[in-house]
């Protein structure tokens, strides 16, 4: 992690400290960005894409971390695409929690024509019914993943 402090008590900042688990570990890291697998019900190979900064507002974004931002969630889609062939991947922001502006972050989620049959919906509509639903994909399947998308973005 670089040197900037996170937040107490923010699940991003605790994630990418290591002062909460995460399943499969750190996949990729540039000087302001962090790449780690999705906690939440996303389905497996579902990525985040977030600042190692705590930072509530893509306008608070230093010039270093946008300059990076652009040609990270590039990389990070295509290995996406290459890694579980969806149909589209989704890329979009995230940044409330309770309510309130939260630790921004990218969500770069494979959508797979399985996926969206399974829940009969797409785009937004599909990741609501995915957090509705609940279900997060196991610690053994996400390791895996990981495995597979830092070779790929290694070799970039």
């Amino acid at each position: 992690m670089t040197d900037q402090e996170g937040q107490p008590g923010c699940l991003a900042c605790d994630l990418s400290s290591g002062a909460v688990h995460l399943p499969g570990g750190r996949v990729h890291e540039t000087r302001s960005w962090v790449v780690e697998h999705c906690v939440g019900p996303l389905e497996v190979g579902t990525l985040l894409v977030k600042p190692f900064r705590h930072v509530l507002h893509v306008a608070d974004l230093t010039a270093g971390e946008s300059a990076e931002l652009g040609p990270l969630l590039q990389r990070v889609t295509a290995a996406v695409e290459e890694v579980v062939r969806p149909e589209q991947v989704y890329t979009c922001l995230w940044s409330h929690s309770g309510g309130v502006p939260g630790h921004i972050h990218f969500v770069v989620q494979p959508a797979t024509r399985e996926l969206m049959d399974r829940f009969n919906a797409y785009g937004p509509a599909l990741q609501v019914a995915m957090f509705t639903e609940g279900e997060r994909p196991g610690e053994a399947a996400v390791a895996a993943v990981c495995d597979r998308y830092r070779a790929v973005l290694d070799a970039c």
